[in-house]
């Protein structure tokens, strides 16, 4: 979207970030797109960790949905 339109807000994009690290395994992070870390972790393996962040992405937007519909119910 490109800015507010009737009454909608602006979504921001989020993805999920995987790193390797040499030995010790992998690292994830959930980013917007300026690049702030809303969550992360580490894990051994590289499935492990692509799970734990695609998990933190889905309870992110989820509560940012659950926050915004009991909002929109205490306006009415």
């Amino acid at each position: 979207m490109a800015g507010k339109e009737q009454g909608t807000k602006r979504v921001g994009m989020f993805e999920v970030i995987l790193t390797r690290r040499k030995r010790l395994g992998w690292r994830w992070q959930v980013c917007d797109q300026s690049g702030k870390v809303f969550a992360g972790g580490f894990e051994r393996t590289r499935p492990s960790a692509k799970y734990h962040g695609e998990r933190a992405l889905f309870f992110l937007l989820s509560q940012a949905y659950l926050r915004n519909r009991s909002a929109a119910s205490s306006e009415d």
